[in-house]
């Protein structure tokens, strides 16, 4: 399922084979929270700009349009269109970004829903048997992920419950996977490391996860309100006790300077709405640092939002055009704007792949730390 083809230190190359197609890493997956990229783009705008994996919300598409209506599709491929491979997360999230409507027991969560109030219990066996509906090639683990900073005994109760769940999650998948009736049965499982930014609870949940066996692991509950200092502590911790042949998945993160960092210590694939929600509000990444759009010095710049940048928006559109889409709310300009930044993103993430590869990764990281994260 995942090799490993080269090591730079700690940097790893790799690639994962999945019943979709193939992943090579370290890899970006793009936010799809409800089965489309927020900005106007469709399946095929992804593998334009260069997108290997798909992430869509397994607790937003179970309220609408409903999981088994995306089952009576095919699943999400059909649904979307999309024949790649796609990650489906566990709801677990809504669980921290939802708080005044949730309630948690040992069994699961109860929610209110946010469009119309209704209850809603969702558990490890629901979570697994809404992603085994949507078809999804890679199902995250069911978990709680614990805002931070946090009191130390209720992260570690926490902790302790998402590795429960987790056993919980691992049994029903094994039961749908081997139902006639499965989408694919073929369905990967990662399980979650939590524990806030704790250290002792971090490596101890993530030696007892570890030995359950499973297809990949994440590290959740990071990007929550912590400083990078502390989430890079978390990762210099918790790497070296994730399992070295599989892969290994860094959630909500982050900026060119987290995933560079990130990638520094082992990690493999990432994902964040930050570049589609940047772009969405003007905020372009480019290789030499952050473009505002809404500041006026670009109203008339008749060149690319990147000269550097060969993606299909930079080949075509000048700032100051992309400028007055936005500023007129049309939507062309938040759909070129994704487009650009999130190629900004795959691009970056094939460029370390090929630093990796030739044993040249620091000197990569280093050229672009306090360059492409600065704002111009």
């Amino acid at each position: 399922m995942f090799k490993l083809i080269s090591q730079d230190k700690t940097a790893r190359r790799g690639r994962l084979e999945t019943a979709h197609g193939t992943v090579e890493t370290p890899a970006f997956m793009n936010v799809a929270t409800a089965a489309a990229i927020r900005g106007g783009l469709s399946a095929a705008d992804l593998g334009e700009i260069g997108c290997q994996v798909m992430l869509c919300n397994t607790y937003h598409l179970h309220l609408r349009p409903g999981d088994e209506t995306v089952k009576g599709f095919g699943g999400l491929h059909g649904f979307t269109g999309w024949q790649g491979p796609i990650l489906t997360d566990s709801g677990g999230f809504q669980v921290f970004s939802l708080a005044p409507l949730r309630k948690i027991t040992e069994q699961g969560v109860t929610f209110a829903s946010h469009i119309d109030g209704r209850r809603i219990f969702l558990g490890p066996e629901e979570s697994i048997r809404i992603q085994s509906n949507l078809g999804s090639t890679i199902a995250m683990a069911f978990d709680e992920c614990v805002a931070n900073p946090a009191e130390y005994a209720y992260v570690k109760v926490a902790a302790d419950r998402t590795a429960r769940w987790l056993e919980r999650c691992k049994s029903e998948m094994r039961r749908r996977n081997a139902r006639g009736d499965c989408l694919n049965p073929n369905q990967l499982l990662f399980g979650i490391n939590q524990g806030g930014t704790f250290t002792d609870i971090r490596t101890e949940h993530m030696r007892q996860i570890a030995a359950m066996g499973l297809d990949g692991y994440a590290v959740g509950g990071l990007a929550v309100g912590e400083t990078p200092e502390e989430m890079y502590a978390v990762l210099d911790s918790v790497c070296p006790e994730m399992p070295p042949e599989k892969p290994r998945y860094l959630m909500g993160v982050g900026t060119p300077a987290n995933i560079l960092n990130a990638v520094e210590r082992g990690i493999d694939l990432f994902d964040c709405v930050m570049p589609s929600r940047n772009a969405r509000h003007g905020h372009i990444f480019t290789w030499r640092g952050v473009k505002n759009l809404n500041n006026q010095k670009y109203a008339a710049d008749k060149s690319p939002v990147d000269s550097l940048c060969d993606c299909p928006v930079c080949g075509r559109y000048s700032a100051g055009y992309i400028r007055h889409l936005l500023k007129s709310g049309e939507m062309l300009g938040m759909r070129l704007a994704v487009i650009h930044n999130l190629y900004f993103y795959n691009t970056l993430m094939s460029r370390i792949r090929e630093a990796v590869g030739q044993n040249r990764f620091a000197e990569f990281k280093n050229s672009l730390l306090g360059v492409v994260d600065q704002r111009i």
